[in-house]
């Protein structure tokens, strides 16, 4: 095992900075095989704004190579990203390359994506006017109350609505 020895000048032991370092140093010298944490930059330091890092940054820092040493001590590995791609993924790259027209497929996508967006946009407009958005509130709560009233309070009109849904999903899944 190597020990470090401290040994510091009377003018640097009066800095913040190497009286952390004589710290390090001298704690070091107890310790059983671990590696030695980096110094972390100090909050009242003028560097740490200039960097533009945060203070929740650099709790997450210190806490992610506590959890490296923590596992190091205990002498379990680090937990490692899995290499294997969830089965979405696979689904999704197999449904991918059975496409013929992908250019199709891109577009629609792109488009459907730009026309939220524009949506978005058209009720964050809506939503800022003053009367707008009760008068739509009303009429939203008024439309729910008769589409409940209309095909989920009876029974009948529920199992209407059902095989109506299950029809629906049969035709734009297809038929298995």
């Amino acid at each position: 095992m190597a020990s470090a020895t401290a040994t510091t000048t009377p003018a640097l032991a009066s800095s913040p900075t190497a009286s952390r370092q004589l710290l390090v140093a001298t704690a070091t010298q107890h310790s059983f095989g671990l590696p030695s944490l980096p110094l972390p930059p100090q909050s009242s330091s003028p560097a740490l704004h200039f960097q533009g890092r945060k203070p929740w940054k650099l709790a997450s820092y210190c806490r992610r190579i506590a959890g490296n040493v923590v596992a190091m001590a205990t002498g379990e590995a680090p937990a490692e990203v899995a290499t294997e791609l969830p089965e979405i993924v696979k689904t999704i790259q197999e449904a991918w390359d059975k496409l013929e027209d992908k250019y199709a497929v891109t577009s629609i996508a792109f488009f459907t994506l730009l026309t939220l967006y524009g949506s978005a946009g058209m009720i964050s407009a809506i939503d800022r006017l003053p009367v707008l958005p009760s008068l739509f509130e009303l009429v939203g709560i008024g439309y729910t109350g008769w589409f409940a009233y209309r095909n989920i309070v009876f029974k009948p009109d529920r199992e209407a609505l059902i095989a109506k849904i299950k029809s629906i999903y049969s035709d734009v899944i297809g038929s298995s």
